[in-house]
């Protein structure tokens, strides 16, 4: 069921975003705190992969359907 404020709708995510979302945001977090080396993810770009993770997670829940 839809959160509602005037004509603005908030949705769940699917369970499919919300796991893209969450494997992106623990590969960025063990990249940073532990320095382990993640597939095509170098530890410079750890705050980019996490702010990707957010907008993918974002984006399920403004969004019907996705």
């Amino acid at each position: 069921m839809p959160y509602r404020r005037g004509s603005f709708a908030l949705t769940p995510p699917s369970v499919m975003i919300f796991v893209i979302a969450l494997v992106l945001a623990l590969f960025a977090m063990l990249a940073h705190y532990t320095h382990a080396t993640v597939p095509l993810l170098a530890s410079s770009h750890t705050f980019d992969a996490l702010a990707i993770a957010f907008v993918v997670l974002t984006i399920g829940v403004l969004f019907r359907g996705i």
